[in-house]
């Protein structure tokens, strides 16, 4: 399927997560760079893929990936042909799939929280200085994306705290102090049965799976902390 810039960026507006942008619009935009590879990736969540991949380590390492290093310290896409020979490249990352690498940067208020990677095969066309004009048109619109995606999700997620009541709170105070359902039922003077209603309305609330999952959303907004100070 052939793309155009305009139909990509209409594409990424029409984005309703941050999912789907993952799943259908970067592969849209691969496509468009006849990519080889692509990855949209956000740096808070690279721990985890580091400790799984030696390989996505030294991807994204500055000290041994110059794109990589570049885009840190300039905020603004490069391909591997700006900053090197052929040669010099091919030793630094002798993967045939990633013969050729471009990457642009993903960004808030000033800040890189992530990129678009793009590779081609050694056999094919490198990139051009067209195909970084064209990806720092997509990154912007990605990037405001983004941005809009996630101050949904805190709107989403301060709205259903407030819906927290006031025996809930005290139960998600104590349960946050590390007492077990007959401690807390102890504490408020309420059966241990009621405790146990309590946290799965709470967990259906916040959507979450675990006392621990729940502490953390809460505290995330203060809200436990907020409501121990104010019953001490």
């Amino acid at each position: 399927m052939t793309h155009d810039l305009k139909t990509l960026v209409s594409a990424i507006a029409r984005t309703e997560s941050e999912l789907e942008l993952q799943q259908t619009v970067v592969r849209q935009i691969g496509e468009y760079f006849a990519a080889k590879r692509y990855c949209l990736f956000l740096l808070d969540r690279l721990p985890q893929a580091i400790y799984r991949s030696k390989l996505f380590q030294s991807a994204i390492s500055p000290q041994r990936n110059p794109v990589f290093r570049y885009l840190v310290e300039h905020h603004v896409p490069v391909h591997e042909g700006i900053l090197l020979t052929t040669q010099k490249w091919q030793t630094i990352c002798p993967r045939f799939d990633h013969g050729h690498v471009m990457v642009g940067p993903i960004v808030n208020t000033g800040h890189l929280i992530g990129g678009l990677a793009l590779t081609r095969d050694r056999d094919n066309t490198p990139f051009t200085n067209q195909n970084i004009l064209d990806l720092s048109a997509l990154c912007l619109h990605v990037s405001t994306q983004l941005i809009n995606f996630k101050s949904q999700q805190i709107k989403f997620d301060q709205d259903t705290i407030r819906q927290i009541t006031t025996r809930e709170s005290q139960i998600a105070e104590l349960v946050a102090q590390g007492l077990t359902n007959s401690e807390i039922g102890k504490t408020l003077w309420i059966q241990e049965n009621s405790v146990k209603q309590a946290l799965k309305r709470m967990f259906r609330k916040l959507k979450v799976s675990s006392r621990a999952e729940m502490v953390a959303k809460l505290s995330q907004y203060d809200y436990v902390k907020i409501q121990i100070m104010k019953h001490k």
